[in-house]
């Protein structure tokens, strides 16, 4: 059943890959922010600079201001990313997904650091090598196709 009404909702297809491309993405900061600066929350709490400033992307340690609020903003974007793949045509195969998700990805990288202001983009850029920073859009990528092909083939 509920598989069923997310086909038919694109709220819901949009909030299913919402939280698929949330939790992936939270994922990912943590483990490559781990390894990059040996803190799993420095990544994540550099997102907070939107809202705390510059200090914020220097911050190590897992707490509610920066953390919590991090995981917020980052859980906003992927929310946003899930629903402008929405407005692409539905995907017909693996491929079809794949592209769909590769269009958002880039759009998504060209937004965060060349049409936003710098207050607005991820910081994590900040914390993170430019390998990781591209693994983490590159589990953004992923994370929108698998979401994509596994509600169609639902369908």
């Amino acid at each position: 059943m509920a598989s069923s009404v997310a086909n038919s909702n694109p709220i819901a297809r949009t909030l299913l890959t919402s939280a698929v491309t949330s939790a992936a993405t939270t994922t990912a900061l943590f483990l490559l922010s781990s390894k990059d600066t040996g803190h799993p929350a420095a990544a994540l709490n550099a997102t907070s600079h939107i809202v705390w400033g510059d200090k914020a992307t220097k911050y190590d340690d897992w707490d509610v201001p920066h953390t919590l609020l991090g995981g917020l903003l980052n859980a906003g974007a992927m929310g946003f990313w899930s629903a402008v793949q929405s407005l692409l045509p539905e995907p017909r195969t693996a491929f079809g997904a794949v592209r769909n998700a590769t269009v958002v990805t880039a759009v998504a990288y060209v937004t965060d650091y060349y049409l936003v202001p710098k207050r607005l983009t991820p910081g994590f850029e900040q914390r993170l090598s430019p390998r990781s920073l591209f693994g983490a859009y590159a589990v953004l990528a992923a994370a929108l196709a698998v979401s994509a092909f596994a509600l169609r083939r639902r369908s």
